[in-house]
């Protein structure tokens, strides 16, 4: 039970993975905008569930899987699960260090580490280019990451859009 619980989705709808990364941007949007650093609590905590269950443990990710993406006109688009969770291990550093550094009294670092999610999120929604997942693929062509966390990323002749 646990096992699957604290599994990530693979492969992982693209059409959901941006409507998620569209999400995130907002409300990193409205906490930078609104200094409420509090929004940071539910950030880091989305992240942190995305990571460990995909969509399973995510507000977020319920509402998109299960009430935006059926109801949209697109068709879905497998990509590779392990770069997606890599992106949002990136994404939970960061809002976890920010969220960290709010309580210990450095609101211009959480600020800037907002800031950067922001880029990515927006990155990932609008245009398709997550950030996390061509740094899998850079750590990977280093040999940082085995072949085998991906097989499919490891083909360099298969097309990919992450």
């Amino acid at each position: 039970m646990a096992t699957r619980l604290l599994s990530f989705p693979n492969p992982v709808n693209e059409v959901a993975a941006r409507l998620v990364a569209a999400g995130v941007m907002a409300l990193s949007a409205v906490e930078l905008a609104t200094g409420q650093r509090w929004l940071l609590i539910p950030l880091a905590y989305g992240f942190v569930a995305r990571v460990l269950t995909g969509p399973k443990l995510s507000p977020l990710g319920q509402l998109v899987t299960r009430i935006a993406v059926p109801r949209l006109p697109f068709a879905e688009r497998p990509v590779p699960g392990p770069p997606k969770r890599f992106a949002q291990g990136v994404g939970a550093t960061l809002t976890t260090i920010a969220l960290v550094a709010w309580v210990a009294g450095a609101p211009t670092v959480a600020d800037v580490l907002v800031g950067m999610l922001i880029v990515a999120a927006t990155l990932e929604s609008v245009f398709g280019l997550c950030l996390g997942c061509k740094a899998f693929a850079l750590l990977m062509r280093a040999g940082v990451i085995p072949e085998g966390v991906c097989r499919e990323c490891a083909d360099i002749t298969a097309v990919h859009t992450t």
